[in-house]
């Protein structure tokens, strides 16, 4: 779970790069010097300023996901069920900033770390849930957040 926060700061999303481009599907698959990301074997995003150069001119109305991850790998990641960022009824859902590209619902983590102090490092381990379910140990910190919820982080 590497820099959870920044996995996208230097990706566009292949869904939006091809539908403003009118380009098919797979084309991404023979830009050979276009690096790609794969997340939970669904979002595919290709590396921002690594475009073939007939196609750079796009990159100037694409949409910044830095610190944003799509709900799902962002939920898979912290070890909870997406149905808190999609649900509104949740008591967690609004301390989140959301953002919508191409049908991709996509959550701020980065923010929501930095606004609650929460430090994670490049190969730390991120749990967030109810208190009852968290487990702690000696090499985690805690961070409560609102209510009975909070960030665990292992290390």
């Amino acid at each position: 779970m590497s820099n959870l926060p920044s996995t996208l700061n230097s990706f566009w999303l292949w869904r939006e790069i091809s539908s403003k481009l009118g380009v098919s599907n797979p084309a991404y698959k023979y830009w050979v010097n276009t690096p790609s990301l794969k997340l939970n074997n669904k979002y595919v995003f290709l590396q921002k300023e690594r475009l073939p150069q007939k196609y750079m001119h796009i990159e100037e109305v694409l949409t910044d996901l830095s610190g944003h991850l799509p709900i799902k790998y962002a939920s898979d990641q912290l070890h909870v069920n997406e149905h808190l960022f999609s649900s509104d009824k949740m008591k967690l859902h609004s301390e989140f900033e959301y953002k919508f590209v191409e049908d991709v619902k996509f959550v701020n983590i980065k923010k929501f770390f930095r606004e609650n102090g929460i430090k994670v490092s490049k190969n730390s381990l991120v749990q967030l849930g109810k208190l009852k379910n968290l487990e702690l140990s000696a090499d985690s910190t805690f961070y409560r957040l609102r209510d009975d919820y909070a960030v665990v982080v292992y290390d």
